[in-house]
């Protein structure tokens, strides 16, 4: 699915940023690359040529910068000796200097015109995006008709039944892209929220006219375990650098933010929960700078909760309310474990023989009083093919391997 483009604003009124600001960061840049071109210092700050220039020339009249030569007819500037003061002024401030940001409207108005509830979702996506799984007919439904709402889910069931794998696969259900910005300019201050590290950027070449503060991505994917902290939800200030990182929903914006293991983060489930009641229900989120300023900001990601735990020591009725979809995620049926098992013998290289899977079922349920999870085949197998390449032999998949696996994996009494 095409992406539409962001066009690159020409003049420095068109970007919705104070000018100073603009110029400060322009200063900071020159400052900690040396001598650039014109051209280079445009690319880096991510804007025109001609808002550089009638940067540039601001700051040229202030004497902050000066010419030291010309590269293809385009200016080599470098900062002065007071322009050298001035940015270290600006650094002990902020020492920000990367892509020049946007502004608050222009993001919320991007968010909401690539919403996650208007993405385009159909039975074929889900099919293919869940193919390497053994679902039924009508899980499948109920996760497609979850990813349609674009607000959330909660899959819960016993341990070992495939949540998580479920919840890491929904994102890729979409096949469209989203535009993120390196940062955002509030009041003055600067939040990142571009993130290498969780954003996977399109390799497609982008037009050269469109704006180069914004990054073509695929929809986001983050996923938080046990690591995650109340404090991972608010703004995060950075001391040193003096500016901040955006909390994990507003990175999580447009896509999807999975809570893996709900209920054994270091945040006690009700105090995160009473953190989203408003977010969850009313489509927004309210973040506070370091000074008190409070601002509002789209709360669109698809919430993915998973949990083995008893839903209703986790939260109370007002809050299942505001999550649309609820799936227990239960143990598999005989068919579908041999499927499984079959499946994970095939990218094992192992022979499937259903007469072993069969006696592998029975010491499930005479000897361990286990029941089927979809979990076992893989790790099982697993053990298989761990003890052979131990024993230096080829895997085999037998009544004996099977026993040993699953000595080797199960607690026995």
């Amino acid at each position: 699915m095409t992406t539409a483009m962001i066009a690159v604003p020409h003049a420095l009124g068109d970007l919705g940023i104070r000018r100073n600001l603009l110029e400060d960061l322009a200063l900071k840049t020159l400052y900690l690359e040396g001598e650039l071109s014109l051209r280079e210092l445009a690319e880096r700050m991510r804007l025109s040529f001609g808002v550089v220039e009638e940067i540039f020339q601001r700051m040229r009249k202030e004497q902050l910068c000066e010419v030291k030569g010309m590269i293809g007819g385009v200016h080599r500037v470098a900062t002065t000796s007071q322009g050298k003061t001035r940015a270290l002024e600006l650094l002990s401030l902020n020492q920000y200097a990367g892509p020049a940001p946007v502004c608050l409207p222009a993001y919320v108005s991007r968010v909401r015109a690539q919403s996650v509830r208007n993405a385009a979702v159909c039975p074929a996506d889900v099919h293919r995006a869940f193919d390497h799984l053994v679902l039924s007919d009508e899980t499948l439904a109920q996760l497609g008709t979850a990813v349609v709402s674009g607000t959330s889910i909660f899959l819960y069931g016993p341990t070992g039944t495939g949540k998580t794998s479920l919840a890491e696969t929904l994102p890729s259900i979409y096949h469209d892209s989203v535009w993120i910005p390196y940062a955002v300019e509030i009041d003055g201050q600067i939040i990142t929220v571009y993130d290498s590290g969780v954003h996977e950027r399109i390799d497609q070449p982008v037009p050269p006219d469109s704006d180069g503060r914004w990054v073509l991505c695929r929809r986001p994917r983050i996923i938080a375990g046990g690591e995650l902290t109340i404090e991972m939800l608010d703004l995060q200030f950075n001391p040193v650098t003096k500016f901040y990182a955006a909390p994990l929903q507003m990175r999580a914006n447009n896509g999807v933010l999975i809570v893996d293991d709900f209920g054994r983060q270091r945040v006690r489930p009700e105090e995160l929960l009473n953190r989203w009641i408003v977010p969850l229900d009313r489509r927004i989120d309210f973040l506070t700078l370091a000074g008190g300023k409070t601002f509002e900001i789209p709360f669109d990601l698809f919430v993915v909760f998973a949990t083995n735990l008893d839903p209703a020591k986790l939260a109370d009725e007002a809050f299942f309310r505001r999550i649309q979809n609820k799936i227990k995620v239960d143990y598999v049926t005989k068919d579908k474990f041999h499927e499984i098992f079959h499946r994970f013998c095939c990218r094992s290289d192992l022979e499937y023989d259903a007469t072993v899977v069969e006696h592998l079922i029975h010491i499930l349920s005479k000897e361990f009083n286990e029941p089927l999870r979809a979990c076992y085949p893989r790790d099982i197998i697993q053990q298989i093919c761990w003890m052979a390449r131990y024993e230096g032999k080829q895997p085999h998949l037998d009544q004996d391997t099977v026993a040993k696996a699953c000595r080797n994996y199960f607690l026995v009494s």
